[in-house]
């Protein structure tokens, strides 16, 4: 009798132990498919496929597969015949519904431009994707480069699907727009100091054909900023989505001020010629913890040779934002110096690989080329795991509610005497400058200061968040006149003038752009902060000046041009 006790509680507790270590996994689905492969699987939480999708042979996937909302499936292919080799080109991107049938198969593949590597779908229905951007060895003189023939730079392009085989490209942003060198003077990207340029990339740093080689990018709705990795030069970027497509090739526009320049980088600090520890060594997968997660906002990246050349990590930075930008001190490097926390990887790949920080603080982890993806608790406990026969570049975590209901629509914001108004959700969550506004979860917001606003939306299964894009207040090319800063250490003199002011502040740093608007509010010019303004070229009359802080607040001043 006294056995069978036993063994009863024995039982009791084996099931109780069970559903606990089963209570502590997060989602339903793991996600992942095999270079060159013909199926995209998916995995229950006990290792078990509950879904394949059987690709044709002439659409084998290449890096990348995500779900969406509602169980569509985004993938990349690899296509025969482009004109770039090495590494996981693609050349096509794929969109196909739970059932398996294609609703979208689009080719970006010419001799001058191919996709390769991560794709990143968004919420609005368009596509990011990293691309080479092939510069002939002429390109590659005219840029002051001291290397020898073409070179496949890289850029982002955003995708619009518009029919079965169409798209077009909605937004796209070029690093060769935003390179510097300092080795000669005739070249209009020379600078002397490349340590004072970190938002531009030196063209003479490990230059070689296959130069950048982005592997990853994903998208961050509540800051409108792109992040991607480079696997040569180790570094993770952020850049500003919020420029039109004139301002991305630009050094001025968008949310940040700063056009389509690097917002910030990190992980090696000798990329531009800044003191500090190399923290990166081959990265993949920089991505942002999203909302919701521990730790939310926080920068994370694949370190392949992280911990050492035979094991990789998973880092974690806090990076230094300020509003729309980010904060460093002239001359040096972009803080943090160090990880603020590291996960050392069970295993080593030597490319690809990612993870994902989940909702309830566990984690999931793919060392790509051994093929194990395990899930750990926030006490970096393994609770799950699986072995791929093969090499899935990248897994991914989902809820059922996630793939099981349609997203709700985009909210969109619109304003009526400074009353911002969501379109209807099921609850709402107001940011302002990319930061949230805690105690703001009603439909509408009352404006009480200039700057860049977004509002969340949530579905009625509370699965599924949507990011409305930003409204400006004040609109674009309008000033609120009669708007009042205490900004007492900035002077414009003389005032009136006859064309020359003189700016003086002891803040300057703090200002990346100066705008005049006539009276009316009607947007005249715009430049980068300086200490001279010349308006002698326009007519007389009241005007204003608004300058714009590196965290998105307007400053006006109205000043007098008497000819």
């Amino acid at each position: 009798m006294k056995k069978r006790i036993i063994s009863i509680l024995t039982l009791v507790f084996f099931v109780l132990s069970f559903q606990h270590s089963k209570a502590q996994q997060w989602g339903d689905y793991t996600l992942y498919s095999l270079m060159n492969g013909t199926k995209t699987t998916l995995l229950d939480t006990n290792g078990t496929s509950v879904k394949t999708w059987t690709h044709a042979t002439t659409a084998k996937s290449a890096y990348s597969c995500y779900l969406m909302p509602g169980g569509y499936l985004w993938r990349s292919v690899s296509r025969a015949g482009n004109s770039f080799t090495g590494g996981p080109i693609a050349g096509e991107i794929q969109k196909v519904d739970w059932n398996g049938n294609v609703l979208w198969d689009f080719v970006y593949s010419t001799y001058e431009y191919c996709t390769h590597h991560d794709i990143c779908p968004l919420p609005n229905g368009n596509v990011l994707l990293i691309a080479y951007d092939r510069k002939s060895a002429s390109d590659v003189a005219n840029a002051g480069c001291n290397f020898s023939g073409e070179v496949w730079s890289d850029k982002v392009v955003e995708i619009k699907p518009t029919g079965a085989n169409t798209g077009d490209v909605v937004w796209e942003w070029k690093i060769w727009d935003h390179i510097v060198q300092n080795v000669n003077s005739s070249k209009a990207n020379y600078q002397s100091s490349i340590v004072n340029h970190p938002e531009l990339l030196n063209v003479n740093y490990k230059i070689t054909k296959d130069w950048i080689h982005m592997n990853g990018v994903d998208y961050n709705p509540i800051l409108d900023q792109i992040s991607v990795t480079s696997h040569n030069i180790s570094e993770a970027y952020i850049i500003d989505h919020s420029t039109s497509a004139a301002e991305a090739a630009s050094h001025q526009g968008g949310n940040s001020g700063k056009g389509g320049d690097f917002l910030y980088r990190w992980g090696n600090p000798a990329a531009y010629s800044a003191s500090g520890s190399a923290i990166l060594n081959v990265c993949h997968d920089a991505h942002w913890i999203p909302e919701g997660a521990p730790n939310e906002g926080r920068l994370v990246a694949f370190n392949n040779r992280g911990v050492s050349s035979s094991q990789s990590s998973v880092d974690q930075i806090v990076t230094p934002r300020n509003g729309y930008n980010y904060d460093i001190t002239s001359g040096s490097a972009y803080g943090p110096s160090t990880y603020d926390s590291r996960h050392a990887c069970s295993g080593y790949t030597s490319n690809a690989g990612n993870s994902e920080q989940l909702p309830n603080g566990n984690m999931l982890v793919c060392v790509a080329l051994s093929g194990y993806i395990y899930e750990i608790d926030p006490s970096g406990n393994s609770i799950w795991s699986t072995t791929i026969q093969g090499a899935p570049q990248q897994a991914h975590r989902y809820s059922k509610c996630f793939t099981d209901n349609q997203p709700p629509a985009i909210p969109v914001i619109t304003e009526n005497n400074k009353i911002l108004s969501s379109t209807t959700a099921t609850t709402y969550q107001w940011y302002k400058n990319g930061s949230k506004l805690s105690n703001d979860t009603n439909q509408t917001y009352t404006i009480t200061d200039s700057g860049v606003y977004v509002v969340r939306g949530t579905d009625a299964n509370g699965c599924v968040k949507q990011y409305s894009q930003g409204y400006k207040y004040p609109a674009a090319g309008v000033v609120a006149i009669s708007e009042v800063n205490a900004y007492t250490n900035l002077s414009i003199y003389p005032n009136p003038s006859a064309g020359i002011f003189n700016i003086k502040t002891e803040s300057a740093t703090n200002i990346i752009q100066m705008s005049i608007f006539d009276i009316q509010g009607k947007s005249i010019m715009s430049q980068k902060f300086g200490s001279i303004l010349d308006m002698s070229s326009l007519e007389s009359g009241i005007y204003y000046i608004v300058f714009t802080t590196n965290s998105g607040n307007l400053i006006s001043r109205k000043i007098s041009l008497i000819k």
